[in-house]
């Protein structure tokens, strides 16, 4: 079951999906965007943005490094602002990560969690600007921002500002409690790289 922007709302409030900093307005406001539609609420892209260098390494998933450690060791960090944003040239992929950081809390005493989708906004798809793609999956009891694997497919540069409402999540309630599992190395992540260490 999706949930509906009231139920966000409930949700929120009772602890199940904490987001940080929460989106406001709840509802629309004269002159202000409220950031929940009628079952997503939008995300804003953070001041992080990770290059991968082309052409000085391959990517090999049989090895026992850490791939946010790799990422890390041949990528170029960013901070952007306002004053001076990323420009996206055409077919050029980069990392970006979320400004807010989501958590999907289990708790043992329900009889169901929540789980999320982080999916593109229609306003930024056509003008060919892909914000994450084929892993959206947000696992119940994830807790950290979300990166965003962004490639420009549009016929012209884009450019990225921080605080620009990127993505929109959808929330889904997941019946019945998982059982534990390994965690994923990208919990707790607060950086592009799906590390968890601050920018340079």
């Amino acid at each position: 079951m999706i949930l509906s922007n009231i139920e966000l709302h409930r949700a929120i409030d009772a602890g199940r999906l904490i987001i940080e900093p929460e989106p406001t307005p709840r509802f629309p406001a004269p002159g202000a965007h409220c950031p929940y539609d009628t079952h997503t609420v939008d995300l804003r892209l953070g001041d992080e943005i990770v290059v991968p260098n082309p052409g000085i390494f391959v990517y090999d998933h049989a090895q026992p490094e850490r791939l946010s450690d790799h990422i890390s060791r041949y990528s170029e960090r960013f901070r952007i602002t306002n004053r001076t944003p990323f420009k996206l040239e055409r077919d050029q992929f980069v990392l970006g990560i979320t400004h807010e950081r989501i958590h999907l809390p289990i708790d043992a005493s329900l009889s169901t969690c929540l789980a999320a989708r982080i999916e593109w906004k229609s306003s930024r798809a056509r003008c060919g600007l892909l914000i994450h793609f084929t892993a959206p999956t947000v696992h119940p009891g994830f807790e950290g921002r979300l990166v965003l694997e962004i490639i420009n497919l549009g016929p012209s540069p884009i450019l990225l500002t921080p605080g620009m409402f990127i993505a929109q999540l959808i929330v889904e309630e997941v019946k019945g409690i998982p059982s534990d599992n390994d965690p994923s190395e990208f919990q707790g992540q607060n950086t592009p790289t799906g590390g968890n260490l601050p920018i340079q």
